[in-house]
């Protein structure tokens, strides 16, 4: 059962777990609480809160058609500009440490947040390219991109509605 909690789980988010365990074991101690259930419990109730369905989005109005999940990576990852179609794409953020940043470049990209930062930075010092527009949230990001059909951007799936359409799951 450890292992497969263990799989499920970044490193970054077992390192945070491990602090929340070390932080508390006073009070878990006190409390007769021994700290492996709650290292095996604590990943099991906060879970949906990592694992997110990543769609991303176009507005309505756009005539892309549906990605591949390489073809969205190549999108955000600048080194395509445009749907296959022919029409421009302009990809645009959620916030850098946001869940959705971290789940969305670790599932398309198969990239951590600290690589992604990494990446921008060595193309924006070279000429490259520089990173997506930051939106802030995937609310924001839904707003930006029904309004405009060049814009692409990733939302949870619970937010998609008739303002946006979809061209792409990330799993």
């Amino acid at each position: 059962m450890v292992a497969a909690v263990l799989l499920r789980l970044g490193v970054d988010e077992f390192v945070a777990l491990e602090v929340v365990v070390l932080r508390f074991r006073p009070f878990l101690r006190r409390c007769q609480v021994p700290s492996l259930a709650v290292s095996l419990l604590l990943p099991m109730l906060c879970a949906p809160a990592w694992a997110q369905n990543l769609v991303v989005v176009v507005s309505a109005k756009s005539d892309a058609a549906k990605l591949t999940v390489d073809q969205v990576a190549s999108i955000f990852l600048g080194s395509v500009k445009s749907f296959p179609g022919g029409e421009k794409a302009v990809p645009v953020d959620q916030s850098p440490g946001t869940a959705s940043y971290i789940e969305f470049y670790n599932r398309a990209a198969g990239r951590s947040e600290a690589q992604m930062k990494a990446y921008w930075s060595r193309m924006v010092f070279t000429g490259k390219g520089a990173p997506p527009q930051d939106a802030g949230d995937g609310a924001a990001v839904k707003k930006l991109v029904a309004a405009n059909p060049n814009l692409v951007g990733y939302i949870d799936a619970a937010q998609v509605d008739g303002s946006v359409k979809v061209l792409s799951e990330i799993k």
